[in-house]
């Protein structure tokens, strides 16, 4: 029996065979070649399959994890598009002479070095990204699938790291957990394994012996039992017959209030990235939509989505949501969240740069459109409205006259629409610290605390490097929280939370202590935070 520690990103117990994920061993070698137009020939030819493959890729993903998940699959069709990394593998081969194979290995080789040597860390990311696409060209030229995890029988996923890409085509039902030696708790692939409800781990040391044996994943305990011994094993198959006794009691909880024995009442409502997320939200019995990430509306197109397009998905959440409260967020593009029709620049720190609510204010035109569309939509059901990354009392200044612009227009238009909640996403330390300024002029606040604690922190939360320094129980934060609630209700507005801190059952009691109104959290977590609600005194 051998136990590896590593660092848990979701909790459970897990329980089967071990399967290494392992890169192809694309062995590529250096070839003489006379007829250098048949190699571009194949160059071109080869690029077309792979693009057939990412696009199938995307649509296989979108039903399992969803547009955000899928959109890896868009990036990379693009980056196959880019003319310079065309042009470098049709150099190569014409004045070298040498195989399409060789010239995609240098080319993807040269391009990766180049990203990862940049300052700006969107643009290091993009390495990992140019090595995925030319990998899947070289597959393609030697007429290799290599399309990842084979499995007849669920296992634990066990890999050096894995990319967004890699996690969202496996199998999710040959997923019994996922295990990396790499890789950082606030990643994608993390983010995602929290999504599918399953353990954990990452930083996690092996050896390749391992592939194949039956193991223990302790996502409570950050750890990997292989080759466990006869009544360890019998142990965690009975936690994890507790854990399984527990999610169904939970079930029980559906239809109940959350409220405490006090008598103290909280709303619990579920973030979704897409429409069809809401089946998800009313599986687990969530309140209503504490955000809807209107962006991927943006993400998954190669132009702007019309007004007609976004008012029949604004439209569509509203009735499904039959009266439930539904609070839409306005476009949050930018940082790492990017999509070339915006034509946006690039930037040494996009986190802090040209993003979400600053786009909408400067380009008024794509502000309004979608404006447009939330109002008409408003008639259908109860739609929230929500601003993101504020930093002053001019700028919610200004989003209110676009508005009233917007309904002056539709109401000479003869459009109806309804009264709307306005609110604003409290994610930088300046919206905290005029918090009292910004509840006189909106209805309600919305605490982010993704952007909130990297802000506060001054730590990017995608930097592995990081993990052990980021802290989203800091005092500086929890004070921040406490702040934002107290000048709510002195002003008499409501105030939630909508960042990830909002599932995590550790701080819900302290959370309705403080006096939060809403927790807005993945719609698996409704109702464990609910039990924890109804067993606070």
């Amino acid at each position: 029996m051998t136990e590896l520690k590593g660092k848990s990103v979701f909790s459970g117990i897990a329980i089967g065979k071990i399967a290494i994920l392992k890169k192809d061993n694309q062995s590529v070698k250096r070839i003489h070649v006379e007829d250098t137009a048949g190699e571009i020939a194949r160059i071109g030819a080869a690029k077309e399959t792979a693009v057939e493959q990412l696009k199938a890729l995307y649509e296989k993903a979108v039903k399992e994890v969803g547009e955000s998940g899928a959109m890896i699959f868009d990036v990379h069709q693009m980056m196959l598009d880019d003319q310079d990394y065309l042009d470098s593998i049709t150099n190569m081969i014409e004045t070298q002479n040498i195989n399409a194979e060789y010239a995609v290995a240098v080319t993807g080789d040269n391009f990766a070095k180049m990203f990862a040597e940049m300052d700006d860390d969107y643009m290091k990311a993009r390495a990992a990204d140019v090595k995925d696409i030319s990998e899947r060209l070289i597959r393609v030229l030697q007429g290799s699938n290599g399309e990842g995890l084979e499995a007849d029988e669920a296992t634990i996923v066990v890999a050096e790291d894995l990319a967004p890409s890699e996690t969202v085509q496996m199998d999710k039902s040959k997923v019994l957990a996922f295990v990396t030696r790499f890789g950082s708790s606030n990643s994608h692939t993390a983010i995602l394994a929290r999504t599918m409800n399953i353990p954990a781990l990452i930083s996690v040391d092996y050896n390749d012996e391992i592939d194949g044996k039956m193991a223990i994943v302790d996502g409570f305990e950050g750890k990997m039992i292989v080759d466990p011994e006869e009544d360890v094993l019998e142990a965690y198959k009975n936690k994890h017959q507790e854990e399984v006794e527990k999610r169904r009691l939970l079930q029980e909880l559906k239809g109940k209030e959350n409220v405490t024995k006090s008598g103290k009442k909280i709303n619990i409502y579920a973030n979704i990235g897409k429409v069809s997320d809401v089946a998800n939200v009313l599986q687990n019995d969530a309140g209503g939509i504490g955000l809807f990430r209107s962006e991927f509306l943006y993400l998954e197109k190669d132009t702007f989505p019309t007004e007609e397009e976004q008012y029949q998905a604004y439209k569509q959440v509203a009735e499904t949501m039959a009266g439930k409260k539904v609070i839409i967020r306005t476009l949050d593009i930018g940082a790492d969240k990017q999509a070339d029709y915006f034509g946006l620049d690039h930037e040494e720190n996009p986190a802090m740069g040209y993003r979400a609510i600053r786009i909408c204010l400067n380009q008024p035109d794509i502000f309004k459109t979608q404006l447009r569309a939330l109002f008409r939509a408003s008639i259908f059901g109860t739609i929230s409205i929500m601003y993101p990354m504020i930093i002053s009392v001019k700028e919610v200044r200004r989003i209110k006259e676009i508005v009233e612009e917007v309904k002056k227009e539709l109401t000479e238009e003869g459009i109806p629409f309804a009264d709307v909640e306005q609110g604003i996403m409290i994610e930088t330390p300046a919206a905290v610290m005029i918090s009292d300024l910004l509840a006189k002029e909106v209805d309600f606040f919305s605490i982010g605390t993704n952007d909130l604690t990297q802000y506060t922190l001054a730590i990017d939360r995608q930097n592995a490097k990081l993990d052990n320094i980021y802290d989203s129980h800091h005092e500086a934060v929890l004070r921040m929280i406490k702040m934002v609630v107290d000048n709510a209700h002195k002003e008499g507005i409501w105030a939630g939370i909508c960042g990830e801190l909002g599932a995590d059952t550790t701080l819900t009691e302290e959370f309705v202590k403080m006096g939060l109104d809403e927790l807005s959290v993945t719609p698996t977590f409704v109702l464990p935070v609910r039990k924890i609600v109804r067993e606070m005194e």
